[in-house]
């Protein structure tokens, strides 16, 4: 994936496709491998499956679902729509958005993906009419909160607890005024 964007600085983003399923299940798998490492069990990181992901991905509405490329191959995904609070959350207003995830393959970290993923969602957001915008991090994920604070998200206050590979650990929810 390197040489896609060695190539070529032009990322594109657009709605994803039943056809992307593979791309995006390989994307959130290798993401999660890196970023989650020494913060969720490593044996559930192990045990994630394209095949499972994507059997689990073909039932869903691919509403909210974003691609982005590099030269014609897949290297981020966004999933964006109205917020989904938790029972009992306070939630600031009624229209609000959330990014429910973005990942881009490690390779091209920091080299304009979830930035073109990001300005893409928000867009998409706004013309739907969902503000402000909202999102949930591992407190652990360091790299990830530094990307959504120089985006111009913000620790708002609440902070709730994750299940996940057996282990429950804290995330923080971030909001974008823009």
């Amino acid at each position: 994936m390197d040489s896609a964007l060695d190539r070529s600085r032009e990322i594109v983003c657009r709605p994803a496709t039943r056809a992307d399923l593979t791309g995006i299940a390989t994307i959130r798998i290798r993401a999660w491998k890196e970023a989650y490492r020494g913060s969720v069990p490593r044996d559930y990181l192990d045990s994630l499956d394209v095949a499972e992901e994507v059997a689990r991905w073909d039932r869903r509405p691919l509403e909210g679902q974003h691609v982005a490329e590099a030269n014609g191959s897949l290297v981020g995904w966004l999933s964006v729509g109205p917020y989904r609070p938790d029972q009992g959350e306070q939630v600031p207003d009624p229209s609000c958005g959330e990014v429910r995830a973005i990942y881009a393959l490690p390779e091209v970290w920091g080299r304009g993906v979830g930035r073109a993923l990001m300005v893409y969602g928000l867009g998409e957001l706004r013309r739907l009419g969902l503000t402000p915008v909202l999102l949930w991090v591992l407190v652990a994920n360091v790299r990830a909160r530094r990307f959504y604070e120089r985006a111009g998200f913000q620790p708002d206050g609440p902070i709730a607890d994750f299940e996940v590979g057996g282990a429950t650990l804290p995330e923080m929810r971030y909001r974008y005024d823009g």
